[in-house]
């Protein structure tokens, strides 16, 4: 252990330590490490069918679906929520198949019909999955709202077209409507409030009324 004179350290000797790390940070980098520069964004057209209307834009290559759907054509019903497709807030329906548009780019989709929130039903006039989020309370703080409904939707179709889950007893049969089937189904979406209960009773009211 040193002794205690050794660890004396003067003020004149501080100040020159410092001023030695300011002249280090602030020295030119060698030539073949300079910064290099912010890139110019590689702009390219795209067209795709949004809610039954032809939409066309000129967007950066790196663009995810849900900025184009919200920075671009202001269709901010879809939520931009972990960002890392993980809580299922920014659920949309592409050719009828539910995704993640954070985790996807816009040019990856040239053609595709994508289906919002926003083209499901009106204020007026209802989609059967909206109407029964409302009725069964399965919204509360409405967030997570449009994805699980989007995703409601689709999975619904998922069942009745016979694609099994994780935890279908039977994949060689037809797949039965169950608790279970939803929610393993409805897993990626992640809830908030905890209006999970209400969102399965949602969901099953309308997979009754459609047979």
């Amino acid at each position: 252990m040193a002794h205690p004179s050794e660890l004396n350290v003067n003020r004149r000797e501080v100040i020159a330590g410092a001023g030695a790390c300011a002249a280090v940070a602030a020295a030119p980098l060698p030539a073949g490490a300079q910064r290099s520069r912010v890139e110019t964004p590689v702009l390219t057209q795209v067209s795709f069918n949004v809610n039954g209307q032809l939409h066309t834009l000129e967007i950066d290559t790196r663009t995810t679906l849900l900025d184009a759907l919200r920075e671009h054509l202001h269709l901010t019903g879809t939520k931009k929520g972990c960002d890392h497709g993980q809580c299922g807030a920014c659920t949309v329906l592409v050719d009828g198949r539910r995704i993640n548009s954070c985790l996807t780019l816009a040019v990856m989709h040239q053609g595709d019909t994508v289906t919002t929130i926003e083209g499901l039903g009106t204020p007026d006039n209802l989609h059967p999955m909206q109407a029964a989020f409302i009725k069964h309370d399965g919204y509360q703080c409405g967030y997570c709202t449009p994805g699980q409904i989007c995703s409601g939707v689709a999975v619904l179709d998922e069942i009745k077209a016979g694609i099994p889950s994780h935890v279908t007893a039977d994949l060689t049969g037809s797949v039965q409507l169950s608790e279970a089937e939803i929610r393993e189904r409805m897993s990626g979406n992640i809830c908030r409030c905890g209006a999970y209960s209400n969102i399965v009773e949602a969901m099953t009211e309308v997979a009754e009324k459609q047979g």
